[in-house]
């Protein structure tokens, strides 16, 4: 059991999020843990990441939303990537390890969090 720690509800909620907006149809949050390690995994059923941004993902900036064509501008983005920045910082400062993924060339993006017994029970995270 966690203590509430908004830095680490931000995080997750962030990543959650935004797995249900590139969702076709589900999103699917697995957890396990032991002696050495708590794990949470956060998958979706969309097309998962660009090929070409995962080295940067995490990055502030960074972004792969197109902008409205109505508004004229189909070729531009818009946002700024910073909701994966902070949620990945926030989770880092737990002790977390974040890794993303996609489950396949079809896409299907997952996120890998991982946290330390250790980290997480000395960081007060743990009750």
């Amino acid at each position: 059991m966690f203590r509430r720690n908004v830095g680490l509800l931000y995080g997750l909620g962030n990543l959650i999020e935004n797995a249900c907006h590139f969702a076709r149809n589900e999103v699917r949050i697995a957890a396990s843990w032991d002696a050495e390690r708590i794990a949470l995994s956060i998958a979706d059923d969309g097309p998962g990441f660009p090929p070409e941004l995962m080295a940067r993902l995490g990055d502030p900036y960074l972004t792969s939303r197109p902008r409205s064509i109505a508004a004229g501008h189909e070729s531009e983005t818009v946002g700024l990537g910073l909701g994966i920045f902070i949620a990945k910082t926030l989770l880092e400062r737990t002790g977390a390890t974040i890794a993303f993924d996609n489950e396949g060339p079809e896409g299907h993006a997952v996120v890998n969090i991982v946290w330390p017994r250790a980290a997480t029970e000395a960081g007060g995270l743990v009750l």
